[in-house]
């Protein structure tokens, strides 16, 4: 079985990757090895045609020489379906799209934003979108049936009244419901996504009883935070991801390497189709015509700064998110629900104007035939708060693998 040169260049191509060099770099092997994985010698099914595909964004059956493909489709159409999963708070499927790629087979989603539901639907006609307040949902009749249950639950506090609390104690919050999913379904794995925030919020106390309350459930349950940076997303995006495995069954999770490379929008944006975007006031504009690629309100004139700023420029700290001009070469900065906020500008590197929503699709690594319902507000707001296709991915992946090497034991 060999792999189609044709086909590996054309990806290289169309992933900006300009040579057989660069490519073996983003591989982390030497040229010479690259060359033996194009050879007619190589076996792919055996060595590491999937971490080839992964960098290339494609599977590895469509880089596989035709006449072979057949054989290799039998070989692996059984592990890439045999992971069903449900997601949570689906969203304008970010994640869903993400753990599709890496071969999971989700049977629901659950999601009650009416036009996050219709961007599902009409990107994925077949698949089972649930409109309805999760509360509502019994997952019960999911129980045996689920290997993996998924879902960004929001970021709420609880009420300790000076206890450690446990899973009846978090009623009425979101990650309630989550819990409550996991509990009725008991699947072989799980994974919670949420902002960097979580780690730090109410002193760390959130955090260490979404830990104890999964792991009450029976479940060995670790966290990681990742930057989508770097996986193949070109967004400065940093996310807590939660991974729990069903204790006493052996099965191991490894987080994600990161890519040698960092994303930069340059990449991104490449050839990105034309589209809608919001507009600066003409008042903004003026002031951001004076930012450089890269720079932000520390770059303009003192006087200026002070009447931008207002009350935020005594007020000491960061910042720099605000008047932020993005570089071409550098990741863009956490995208947010509107492209245009004060506190939160990204402003095009060449032309003063906020990222259009294509753009904004393209900084979150949706491809350019997802489309997204409702109006121009709406459709900035579900790309905001998603999940970075390519980072669900990678995880992903890593998922697939946990758990076909423990069904392949036969456990």
């Amino acid at each position: 079985m060999k792999l189609d040169k044709v086909k590996v260049k054309e990806a290289m191509t169309k992933n900006n990757i300009k040579s057989q060099n660069e490519l073996a770099e983003k591989l982390g092997i030497t040229k010479n090895q690259l060359s033996l994985m194009l050879s007619g010698k190589y076996n792919p099914v055996k060595s590491r045609v999937v971490d080839l595909s992964n960098i290339l964004n494609v599977l590895p059956s469509d880089i596989i020489d035709e006449e072979e493909k057949k054989d290799y489709e039998i070989n692996t159409e059984a592990k890439t379906k045999s992971i069903s999963s449900i997601e949570l708070f689906a969203g304008a499927g970010g994640l869903a799209l993400g753990l599709e790629k890496a071969g999971i087979d989700t049977k629901a989603f659950i999601e009650i934003d009416q036009y996050c539901c219709e961007t599902l639907k009409r990107n994925r006609p077949n698949w089972n979108v649930i409109n309805e307040d999760i509360s509502k949902i019994d997952f019960k009749k999911y129980k045996g049936k689920i290997d993996l249950v998924t879902g960004g639950f929001p970021c709420q506090a609880f009420s300790y009244a000076g206890k450690k609390l446990g899973f009846n104690d978090i009623r009425g919050t979101l990650f309630y419901e989550f819990a409550r999913c996991i509990k009725e379904i008991q699947p072989l794995m799980f994974m919670g996504e949420n902002v960097r925030g979580l780690k730090s919020h109410d002193k760390g106390k959130t955090l260490q009883t979404i830990l104890d309350v999964l792991d009450s459930l029976g479940y060995d349950v670790q966290y990681k935070i990742l930057n989508a940076s770097e996986y193949g997303v070109a967004q400065k995006r940093e996310r807590i991801v939660i991974i729990g495995t069903k204790k006493g069954l052996g099965i191991h999770f490894e987080y994600p390497e990161p890519y040698k490379k960092i994303t930069v929008l340059r990449e991104a944006l490449k050839d990105c189709p034309k589209s809608e975007g919001q507009e600066y006031s003409e008042k903004k504009k003026r002031i951001l015509d004076l930012v450089p690629p890269g720079g932000c309100w520390i770059d303009l004139p003192e006087a200026l700064q002070k009447e931008y700023m207002g009350k935020s420029y005594y007020s000491g700290g960061g910042k720099r998110g605000m008047a932020r001009r993005i570089s071409w070469d550098e990741p863009c900065l956490t995208l947010t629900c509107s492209p245009s906020q004060k506190q939160t500008e990204r402003c095009h590197p060449d032309e003063t104007r906020p990222f259009t929503v294509r753009e904004y699709a393209r900084i979150q690594s949706f491809p350019d035939d997802w489309e997204f319902s409702g109006g121009i507000g709406e459709k900035y707001k579900q790309i905001g708060n998603a999940v970075p296709v390519e980072l669900a991915r990678n995880v992903g992946i890593k998922i697939v693998e946990a758990i076909n090497k423990y069904k392949e034991r036969g456990d």
